[in-house]
């Protein structure tokens, strides 16, 4: 994990917070420039998406389907994560009614629903090369198993190891950022993507509550769009006005993202703790490509570190990668 823990996080649904004093980006792409409202009507979005918006309950409890080429993305009024495909997806500010109509917020609409509804569930590469970061090395351990006492930085690079061989038969070039147990400084994370030009940066890492034990399950981080509040800051200030070179890929970073986990939460069983942005990553925030943080499980959790501490669990989180990334047209 990034080096401060993350406070421990209560199961109950997250409520939406209250819109902060927004900064627009100066300029908003693509379809959502036909709408001069910061909260749009939802029958505006779906006319304009080519979506179905399911009847929503007439009390207003429950939560709102749209109904989408992939599937149904349920939305729950005043809660700040949606259901998506079988996944929780966070949302800058979640559905409200507003002036008698379901709303959702324009940058909710644009950095969130638009790119989960393109076609192709993974953006098209040109030279399909990855950097795989393992998280943490050296003289920086990160976290330690509360059963094992090992440390994260060792099972983040055994995963990229059982990664790499399954990458390259799929015909990616895979760049570690590291491949033993070495210090690895973030100016070098980020250097290396300039030399190295790939069309995927994808860090690696596990989990930790302190004063927690009960937390679980995977979580699958990119960075906040300009305008949107971090769904995790921890101790750091969150600029809601900030643009880094990382939100020059918005869609692709959260279409990556939303596959990832998908795979992970599918095939390891794990407690699903949503598809989330954060601002305060710097692995991600000068990153030149699409980029994605993965937090494969909790070491502060007994049952959860004895899995992480199996090499065949370690396997299986590979191969969930590996499938999510795996490009290549459906055999004939």
């Amino acid at each position: 994990m990034e080096p401060v823990m993350e406070p421990a996080v209560s199961s109950a649904a997250p409520v939406a917070p209250a819109a902060p004093s927004i900064v627009l980006p100066s300029s908003v792409p693509g379809w959502t420039n036909r709408f001069s409202e910061v909260w749009v009507p939802l029958d505006a979005l779906c006319e304009a998406l080519g979506i179905e918006m399911a009847a929503p309950p007439a009390a207003g409890n429950g939560p709102v389907e749209l109904r989408t080429p992939h599937g149904p993305l349920l939305l729950y009024p005043g809660q700040a994560v949606a259901r998506w495909n079988k996944i929780d997806l966070w949302l800058g500010f979640g559905l409200r009614r507003l002036q008698g109509l379901w709303r959702l917020h324009v940058l909710d609409a644009q950095k969130n629903l638009e790119p989960l509804l393109r076609p192709d569930p993974v953006p098209c590469v040109s030279s399909r090369t990855i950097v795989v970061d393992p998280g943490h090395g050296g003289a920086d351990p990160g976290a330690s198993n509360t059963v094992t006492g090992q440390w994260e930085k060792d099972y983040t690079l055994d995963w990229a190891q059982r990664l790499e061989p399954l990458l390259a038969d799929q015909g990616w070039t895979v760049v570690l950022s590291r491949d033993e147990d070495v210090d690895c400084p973030l100016a070098d994370r980020v250097r290396l993507n300039g030399d190295a030009q790939p069309d995927l940066f994808l860090s690696l890492h596990f989990n930790s509550a302190k004063g927690d034990p009960r937390s679980s399950g995977i979580e699958t981080y990119c960075l906040t769009p300009t305008g949107m509040p971090s769904h995790v800051a921890r101790e750091n200030s969150d600029n809601l006005a900030a643009v880094f070179p990382n939100n020059a890929f918005d869609a692709d970073n959260l279409r990556y993202a939303a596959r990832l986990h998908e795979c992970l939460v599918r095939a390891s069983g794990a407690p699903d703790r949503g598809v989330r942005r954060a601002r305060f990553m710097g692995v991600l925030r000068g990153q030149a490509q699409p980029a994605v943080l993965i937090e494969g499980g909790y070491l502060s959790n007994p049952d959860e570190a004895r899995k992480i501490a199996d090499p065949d669990y370690r396997q299986k989180l590979a191969e969930a990668v590996a499938e999510a990334l795996d490009l290549r047209p459906p055999a004939q």
